[in-house]
């Protein structure tokens, strides 16, 4: 059976009760819009655990219910599913949005209001958006933890030429999605999300709070953010002070990883710089309260730095190259928590800016501190005014036992 994550399911009937009733109201228009998917995923290389599948298939869909209504006022409703025929980790209910929308005037600025589900992007860079922190990953989708999951929020923005500042807090906490034993780039021991734990008494029930400014200097943009509240990245291990060693959080009965949730504030500076065919780019943090991979607490900053060069009309045609490199750093060193410790990211984008939006992109990520590669390569093509095709191949090399990336070595 199909299981609906955390505790949405009375939001999702909510949100199916209230748009019963406003559809049949007067004065309100209904649009409807949305995509069905299906994928495939095939792995050359035979499975490094028992249970894994070299095929896999699921299906999803996504389809976007908008009310508007009189005095600027509207509703948006985004349901989403997806069902794996392989792997039931990746089964999921979810509501990608569900929110009331209400906006207006203040003098010359302008204010919105938004009560519900939403989702929220924050960053600049290719590789890993590292300020992006209010909405959790949806780590089956894709590992390269850029899909994210509907976040419950009451989102207040105000702009105007001065600037944008947006307010949101935030009642509920969300876990992540992992890989089960069938799944592929999965971690071993698997996770168990049943088993979450949590730094704060109230668990995920915790108010998470947020606030970025975003505005312009010349020809840089900017943004500062702050949040203080449940951090998004579970950790698997403390440490034991009166042993002197990294105790993981494990359920030795069931043989499962069981992830926590430690409290965290972060500090969040975004920056990018347009001159010409150049993007200069800038995203930097400063997190306290996180456990680091041996279970201490440290305080530590992260950046990434790179630039992308753009060619236009290469060979005198319509299509555009773009150039890209990046530079991660993680200033904890071999006690990261994340893959990207100290990484050179390279990559080209061919755009064809023909009517069918063929674009193509290939790119490498190289750790400076060991021999660990991955290739990745996308190519993505509109077919028709109702379907689109989009293929992925993505290769991993060299992989050393301690790797974040070892898990995963027979996963091409």
């Amino acid at each position: 059976m199909m299981r609906i994550r955390g505790k949405l399911r009375g939001l999702i009937l909510l949100v199916a009760w209230a748009v019963s009733t406003g559809a049949g109201a007067d004065g309100v228009d209904l649009s409807v819009f949305g995509k069905i998917g299906l994928e495939t995923r095939w792995y050359p290389e035979n499975a490094a655990y028992p249970g894994q599948r070299s095929h896999l298939f699921s299906v999803s869909s996504e389809t976007t219910f908008l009310f508007v209504g009189e005095q600027d006022r509207s509703f948006t409703l985004t349901p989403y599913f997806r069902y794996d025929a392989t792997d039931s980790e990746r089964n999921l209910v979810d509501l990608r949005e569900a929110y009331y929308l209400a906006y207006g005037d203040i003098g010359s600025n302008e204010w919105e209001l938004r009560l519900g589900v939403d989702k929220v992007f924050w960053g600049v860079a290719e590789l890993r958006n590292l300020v992006n922190i209010v909405n959790q990953v949806d780590l089956v989708a894709n590992p390269d933890e850029k899909t994210r999951m509907g976040q419950p929020m009451a989102r207040l923005s105000l702009s105007g030429e001065w600037g944008a500042l947006e307010l949101i807090g935030m009642p509920y906490h969300r876990t992540r999605t992992y890989p089960g034993r069938g799944g592929r780039y999965r971690s071993v021991p698997i996770v168990d999300n049943d088993r979450a734990t949590y730094e704060s008494g109230s668990a995920e029930h915790h108010l998470d709070l947020a606030a970025r400014f975003s505005g312009y200097v010349g020809p840089v943009d900017l943004g500062l953010s702050v949040f203080r509240g449940t951090n998004r990245d579970p950790v698997f291990a403390t440490f034991d002070p009166i042993r002197g060693v990294t105790v993981p959080y494990y359920d030795p009965i069931r043989r499962v990883l069981v992830p926590r949730y430690d409290l965290i504030r972060q500090y969040g500076l975004e920056a990018q710089v347009t001159t010409g065919p150049w993007l200069l780019k800038l995203e930097a943090i400063h997190r306290s309260g996180m456990r680091n991979l041996a279970g201490r607490k440290e305080d530590y900053v992260a950046a990434l730095v790179g630039g992308e060069y753009t060619i236009y009309s290469v060979f005198d045609s319509a299509k555009d190259l773009g150039l890209i490199v990046e530079w991660i750093s993680d200033g904890r060193d071999e006690n990261t928590t994340t893959a990207f410790q100290n990484d050179l990211f390279l990559a080209t984008r061919l755009s064809f800016n023909d009517v069918q939006s063929t674009e193509a992109v290939f790119s490498i990520a190289l750790d400076l501190d060991t021999d660990s590669r991955s290739l990745d390569a996308r190519v993505e093509r509109r077919l028709s005014d109702s379907w689109s095709l989009k293929a992925n191949a993505t290769a991993i090399w060299d992989t050393e036992e301690d790797s974040f990336f070892h898990p995963g070595r027979q996963d091409d």
